[in-house]
């Protein structure tokens, strides 16, 4: 089965697992929002990456009702869910691509991605980052909600262990445990380190880590 199969498949739990699998689920998502510069009455423009069932966009345009929307998604089932989420939101569009290869909508305010962009090879993420950057406005801003990798094997090893812990007191059933178990096989993770130094050589500038929890950080940087 494909990673999109995969995805296609567990549209339906999704937003229902998001929040049982993330142990710093709030101040995950919260230090997106925090770190958007925008009034919250302002109009701007924003792009999604892999937005799956537009969970991160709800909480964007809850707190700026005035920004318009683009979600990215690969799944048609995924982005189905977001459509019902947004029936009601007027300004919100839907590309089903893979935002990998295609070419990303230009002139854009802001761009997020929230645990989608660890999927994609070392080659792949560098190459999205130069894209991203290109697709942004002046003093337009990129902020990546995801997983990285360990510096390290005994690092990696420890926020494995530390995940697995937290998984194992969520109360999963065990199918929605071994579906979340097959697309971990589609992560490929890279440092914070490889990250950072990736959105200063594409051309970002005030690059930085604002949250970390283990495994899960929040990075972003500003196109000048």
């Amino acid at each position: 089965m494909s990673g999109k199969e995969l995805f296609d498949q567990g549209a339906d739990r999704y937003d229902h697992q998001r929040r049982r699998v993330i142990p710093c689920f709030h101040d995950f998502y919260q230090t997106v929002i925090d770190l958007i510069p925008f009034g919250n009455s302002q109009h701007f423009q924003f792009l999604d990456l892999g937005a799956g069932t537009g969970l991160l966009t709800e909480f964007i345009v809850k707190t700026f009702p005035a920004a318009a929307a683009t979600l990215i998604d690969l799944s048609e089932k995924m982005l189905e869910k977001a459509k019902e989420r947004f029936s009601s939101y007027k300004r919100v569009t839907f590309l089903t691509q893979d935002y990998a290869h295609a070419p990303l909508p230009q002139n854009q305010d802001l761009i997020v991605s929230a645990m989608s962009i660890h999927h994609l090879l070392d080659q792949e993420k560098k190459s999205l980052y130069k894209r991203v950057f290109e697709a942004l406005n002046p003093e337009g801003v990129f902020i990546n909600a995801d997983l990285v990798k360990g510096e390290t094997d005994s690092i990696e090893q420890r926020y494995q262990d530390t995940w697995i812990r937290w998984i194992q007191r969520a109360g999963l059933q065990k199918a929605e445990l071994s579906g979340i178990v097959d697309r971990m096989r589609y992560d490929r993770p890279s440092t914070l380190m490889l990250n950072l130094q990736w959105l200063r050589e594409a051309g970002f500038r005030d690059v930085d880590c604002s949250y970390k929890y283990y495994n899960f950080a929040v990075v972003s940087g500003r196109r000048i």
